[in-house]
């Protein structure tokens, strides 16, 4: 008989209790009761990333709140213990860490039962929805260059990867359906998206029940302030003085957050307790979905390596597109010249564009002032976000549908997927728009029923969808935002009467 997931949880935390994993201050040999049940407790959060954990009571910012010791930790160290695995392993030196990991994760499966980590094991998520797991429709419906692209590249590092690693699958036996390409993503996807970083293995590890912490962006300020720090020491790098805006203290600020740059992840191994240990990163209340921040991610490698994306993310970045001089008449990177989600263009960015607007024969007395953050002058601010915003508005209508036709679609999606009578599906595909009815023809549902929209694997590919679908909104949202804040700018200096003619 098939055991239900509140068993499956419950057999995952009694053995977690018993291999020493705890939340409690107390050493595992006084705890080994429970692994949860003093500050911690999984809940179910539809709205935010499904189950995690939650708090059992207040818990302080700095607090320790989960203990796994190094021996529940699925690391290769660990895995290759197993004589069999180890000496199958010895030929294939030109394999990846990951691919090794990989391989010992499907190699663990493979045991079933008599696996030590089977508890853990059957508690894996049975599918992910990685860029690499992308069909090709929902690649397409990421509509931005940059974004399928990453899709494609995903895609075929996974099957070059599989490829390669099928020979070391083909010696250890594994049953059929571990060795194929479905499961080869399932387990370099569960390695993508649930493994922490240890000091002694750049595969990282699988960490029972820390892995159950949901993912929270780096607090809302905090990446933008570093960009700018950061681009101020670059500056200093040049001989320009980073403080002309008449921040004295930003340097000092840099060699603080330089120096707590650990805060960006709330967890770690320590090797004084031999122990992955998990600290709230702020104070929580009694019932609050307690949240893990491993290091600030764009949406696009949020979806590349986890399977997911946030509406509110302070390290996504929205490129668009630069003409060379731009890029060669500065020295900043072009990784630090992009759009922030609220919409406001990256120190980098603004000071290459204020440089690049100066007349060349005039860049060597401003480069100073550029590096530093300040303003030229008006004239040189009005030439700078008329550009952005021209270019904003250019990439905006070169994509194949607008901000509101996809908010449109993404509610029509949802009707779709909460389709469950034929008459309701009926009533969709006399509304649907075209890209509805390509979504059926590329799954060959074009003439059947209701039914077939329950079916798992539909059900995964409209989940796909709507991540891409989400993906590009939340990109031309942003540059929406810019649009905005370019003409919110514009207007400000328009009110000092200053006029400027722009040319393209």
């Amino acid at each position: 008989m098939e055991v239900g997931g509140d068993e499956k949880l419950e057999i995952l935390l009694k053995w977690a209790a018993e291999v020493g994993i705890t939340d409690s201050k107390a050493s595992p040999s006084e705890s080994l009761s429970s692994s949860l049940g003093h500050s911690l407790f999984v809940s179910h959060f539809p709205e935010a990333g499904g189950r995690g954990l939650a708090a059992l009571r207040g818990l302080r910012k700095g607090e320790l709140i989960l203990r796994v010791p190094k021996s529940a930790l699925m690391t290769r160290e660990t895995l290759l213990k197993d004589e069999t695995l180890s000496i199958a392993l010895n030929p294939h030196s030109s394999l990846s860490p990951i691919q090794i990991l990989s391989t010992c994760l499907l190699y663990e499966m493979n045991k079933g039962k008599s696996s030590w980590w089977y508890p853990y094991l059957m508690n894996l998520p049975p599918s992910y929805d990685i860029l690499a797991t992308f069909g090709e429709f929902e690649k397409q419906a990421l509509q931005v260059d940059e974004a399928i692209w990453a899709a494609e590249k995903a895609m075929l590092k996974a099957e070059l990867d599989w490829k390669e690693a099928s020979v070391l699958m083909t010696q250890l036996n594994l049953k059929p359906r571990l060795s194929t390409f479905r499961a080869w993503l399932w387990a370099s996807a569960t390695i993508s998206s649930r493994t922490l970083h240890i000091q002694w293995d750049e595969a990282g590890c699988l960490c029972p029940v820390g892995d159950l912490f949901n993912y929270a962006a780096p607090p809302g300020e905090e990446p933008s302030r570093v960009e700018d720090l950061n681009c101020k020491m670059h500056a200093s790098s040049f001989g320009v003085n980073p403080s002309v805006d008449g921040d004295a203290t930003d340097m000092l600020d840099l060699e603080k957050l330089d120096s707590h740059s650990e805060r960006l992840t709330d967890g770690g191994f320590e090797e004084d307790v031999a122990a992955y240990c998990f600290y709230a990163r702020r104070h929580y209340k009694k019932g609050e979905q307690v949240l893990l921040c491993y290091g600030s991610y764009t949406n696009l490698e949020l979806l590349e390596h986890y399977g997911f994306i946030l509406n509110e993310n302070s390290g996504e970045k929205v490129f668009i597109p630069l003409e060379s001089e731009m890029c060669s008449s500065n020295s900043w990177p072009k990784e630090s010249m992009y759009i922030q989600q609220n919409g406001k263009p990256s120190f980098a960015l603004l000071s290459a564009l204020r440089l690049w607007a100066t007349r060349p024969n005039q860049r060597r007395s401003v480069a100073h002032l550029a590096y530093s953050g300040s303003q030229l002058s008006a004239e040189n601010e009005i030439l700078v976000m008329r550009w952005i915003s021209k270019k904003c508005t250019f990439v905006l209508k070169s994509l194949p549908t607008s901000f509101d036709e996809d908010r449109s679609l993404l509610s029509a999606i949802e009707i779709l997927q909460n389709s469950f009578t034929p008459s309701e599906l009926s009533n969709v595909l006399a509304s649907s728009t075209n890209q509805i009815c390509a979504f059926l023809e590329a799954n060959g549902l074009e003439s059947c029923g209701s039914g077939a929209l329950s079916s798992k694997k539909i059900t995964q590919a409209i989940g796909r969808w709507i991540l891409a679908v989400q993906w590009r909104l939340s990109y031309k949202e942003t540059l929406i935002k810019c649009v905005s804040y370019c003409s919110k700018v514009i207007d400000s200096l328009n009110s000092q009467n200053v006029t400027v003619q722009f040319s393209s």
